[in-house]
């Protein structure tokens, strides 16, 4: 799932040029205890492309992984990050050359990052580097979540939790985009008008202990006929989930796996479905180059463009960006810049 880049496969520095990276060679208590190293830039593979990082994509379960709290658990040592944008060095692939502006997923918290070809793309024409380094893994997940396993229709309301945060934003705008009416949940005023600023139909704070009840009146008895959850909220929400409804779970941030009452699930019709996004480029490589193909579409039209948070960090303050993230301070997408202004081609 994750293109982890392992220290001991780094050369010797007289052979090669060296970099700062991030590297991670224990679980560690948070993103506090992140630390910027020199190391030799990664050898290139075959079936790879070599990537001068210009911005880095910030996600939760980065800090989950560097603690030794998320299914993925890398060798130590490694560099973490998953998302990232920049220019091309080196490619061992014809569909890259040097120069060539890409975003993608990779080990992004190093000054240099070898992707692998299928997870790499021609960076938009419109798009910055940090809008690049926003794209890759909330706007794929959030696709796929929504037509691949939820089956959305256009008219069906779409109730999306946490829909300030990265993933979340990206499903309001996808949702809007598709044809549905959304419900954003989020727990702070302002959040809630940052998830109606960019598509939210009707904003709950989830809060409130009846918001299920809330769902149900803004629906008129009908109820969400899907619901987008990255946070653990499936039990309160098969409350207010319409018949043949279908609940798409991406993750548990809010850290407890629920325990979900079955009769319920049986008596609405309901379906329960995950979305592992990250495996479907090994397991269903068809689905994967659908899904990049409709999004990429998305991005070059103008309809789709990611929302950033308004503080953009540096490479030295990524820790800063995590614990924004964290402490659920920031929205929208997280991203660093790597101010590098020398070409490493």
């Amino acid at each position: 799932m994750f293109a982890w880049i392992k220290v001991e496969q780094f050369v010797h520095p007289s052979l090669c040029q060296t970099m700062k990276a991030y590297v991670v060679n224990q679980w560690l208590k948070g993103p506090e205890e992140l630390k910027i190293q020199d190391i030799d830039v990664p050898v290139l593979k075959q079936g790879e492309v070599q990537v001068q990082v210009m911005a880095a994509g910030l996600n939760f379960f980065d800090t989950l992984i560097i603690q030794g709290r998320h299914q993925t658990r890398p060798t130590f040592p490694y560099i973490p990050g998953r998302e990232l944008a920049g220019i091309v060095i080196k490619s061992t692939v014809p569909e890259f050359k040097p120069g060539d502006r890409v975003f993608g997923s990779g080990a992004g918290y190093g000054e240099i990052a070898n992707v692998e070809d299928k997870k790499l793309f021609p960076l938009p024409k419109s798009f910055s580097f940090e809008l690049g380094a926003a794209a890759f893994a909330n706007y794929s997940t959030g696709y796929a979540a929504l037509v691949v396993r939820a089956r959305i229709k256009p008219g069906e309301y779409c109730l999306i939790h946490a829909a300030a945060g990265g993933v979340g934003i990206a499903a309001v705008q996808l949702a809007k985009i598709l044809g549905a009416t959304v419900i954003a949940t989020a727990g702070s005023t302002e959040k809630l008008e940052f998830a109606k600023k960019h598509g939210a139909d009707y904003v709950i704070n989830y809060a409130d202990e009846d918001w299920p009840k809330q769902v149900m009146k803004l629906t008129n008895g009908h109820g969400a006929d899907v619901v987008f959850d990255p946070v653990g909220l499936v039990e309160k929400s098969t409350k207010c989930i319409a018949w043949d409804g279908r609940v798409v779970i991406i993750g548990f941030a809010k850290g407890a796996i629920e325990k979900v009452a079955m009769n319920r699930i049986l008596v609405k019709n309901i379906a329960l479905t995950g979305i592992h996004w990250g495996e479907y480029v090994k397991k269903d490589i068809e689905t994967y180059d659908l899904v990049w193909k409709n999004v990429l579409d998305l991005f070059e039209s103008g309809k789709l463009r990611p929302v950033l948070y308004h503080n953009v960090y540096s490479f030295d303050d990524i820790p800063k960006g995590l614990e924004a993230i964290n402490s659920r301070s920031s929205y929208g997408k997280v991203v660093a810049t790597f101010n590098q202004s020398q070409s490493r081609i």
